[in-house]
């Protein structure tokens, strides 16, 4: 089953979505230059300087939320009460889009236009790390469960790995212009990730085996995706208006979204267990089995 909530305007674009330590869910809204939280029906808004394009958002080690800010060149730390603090990038034009804690108690990020991995301390020390590949296009980044922290080479048409060292481990995809955006730790002991490009689901062991799944409609553009503790993977299909679901053992499932042209994009597991997707027209879903 699935249900939408309108948390803001039509043209405001929610994007990253995840569910904080309050219970609520807190989204960007990439073309308000704001953050969003609901929790009970309830939305609040807190405004960021305009043209800032907010984009993926994560919890941090420090109980607060922190998002990139993909035209700011920043990375935006917000309290559960509102507090807002931002840290610019010492590169300019470095464009970070995904974000994630890792096992050091930092913040880990992509930057796009640089083809960096950036990591900052929760009191917003910043140390960036040059990728071994050009026009490589990093995009969504997640903590492994080898304390490494992984993350989609969209360009590149690969998984990247850099350890809290700084090293870093390039997996090329078998297939070929694949394009991974979405990645997340499966609880399996993999990472699985989704291809925008070629339109399937791909799972890379820590030793870098690749196994990829084809979904349904080769075009339907999966953006963004998470795991559940019930053995399943739940991702976003923007170009299908879909959202889909895959269990470890690679079934496959997607739910129509009821109105058309959604576009969604991030999802999250939320406080309630089912998982919740930002869409841009405006929306938040919840799907629930």
């Amino acid at each position: 089953m699935i249900e939408e909530f309108e948390v803001s305007g039509p043209d405001t674009g929610p994007y990253g979505i995840v569910s904080g330590p309050d219970g609520a869910l807190w989204f960007t809204q990439v073309h308000a230059a704001k953050i969003g939280r609901f929790a009970a029906g309830e939305v609040r808004e807190f405004e960021l300087a305009p043209d800032t394009d907010p984009t993926v958002i994560t919890v941090g080690p420090d109980g607060a939320l922190w998002f990139t800010e993909y035209k700011g060149h920043k990375i935006g730390r917000i309290t559960v009460d509102g507090s807002l603090t931002e840290f610019e990038l010492p590169t300019t034009d470095a464009q970070p889009y995904g974000i994630a804690a890792g096992a050091d108690g930092a913040l880990w990020f992509t930057e796009i236009n640089l083809d960096r991995i950036g990591r900052i301390t929760p009191d917003g020390e910043i140390t960036e790390f040059p990728l071994p590949v050009a026009g490589a296009f990093p995009s969504h980044i997640t903590a492994g469960p080898d304390n490494g922290l992984w993350f989609a080479l969209n360009q590149a048409n690969a998984i990247g790995r850099i350890d809290i060292g700084g090293d870093v481990t390039i997996h090329p995809l078998p297939t070929e212009a694949a394009a991974p955006v979405g990645i997340t730790d499966g609880g399996d002991g993999g990472l699985w990730f989704v291809e925008i490009m070629a339109g399937q689901v791909g799972r890379i062991a820590v030793d870098g085996h690749v196994d990829e799944f084809p979904l349904p409609n080769k075009e339907c553009r999966p953006h963004a995706i998470v795991a559940d503790d019930r053995g399943n993977l739940w991702f976003t299909e923007w170009g299908a208006n879909k959202i889909g679901r895959i269990t470890l053992a690679g079934k496959i499932d997607e739910y129509d979204l009821p109105t058309p042209n959604s576009e969604p994009h991030g999802i999250t597991i939320g406080p309630d267990g089912a998982a919740w997707a930002a869409l841009e027209n405006g929306k938040l879903a919840r799907i629930s089995e």
